[in-house]
């Protein structure tokens, strides 16, 4: 049993939420709204993964970096983190460069005002 990819998968979570912290783009934002986002994400990746085990179209591929620890059949413990981590990362960079455009269109109109 290795905790590698688990491991891969907080870290690199943690990461984009210290980004996401900085800039208060999307949890430190509206916290509430977010965690609903997130769970309404996760849970709609969830039932997509598990129709797809149901039709046997996604399989579990048991890796050496993976816990084999297993939720469901062909569903690990790896993939809830994933999902999370996969509507996290979205909505940040979503949001993210929302506020950069959203800059950038600021400052086009301030030149063509001079």
């Amino acid at each position: 049993m290795s905790f590698v990819y688990l491991a891969v998968l907080l870290v690199s979570a943690a990461g984009v939420l210290v980004v996401d912290r900085r800039f208060r783009l999307f949890l430190w934002d509206a916290p509430v709204r977010a965690a609903a986002v997130l769970v309404t994400g996760t849970a709609f990746f969830l039932v997509w993964d598990l129709a797809g085990i149901g039709l046997g179209i996604f399989l579990h591929g048991a890796g050496p970096y993976m816990t084999g620890l297993m939720l469901a059949p062909e569903l690990p413990v790896e993939e809830i983190v994933f999902l999370a981590f996969l509507c996290e990362v979205t909505m940040v960079l979503a949001l993210g460069a929302q506020r950069v455009l959203g800059r950038v269109r600021a400052r086009d109109r301030e030149d063509v005002l001079r």
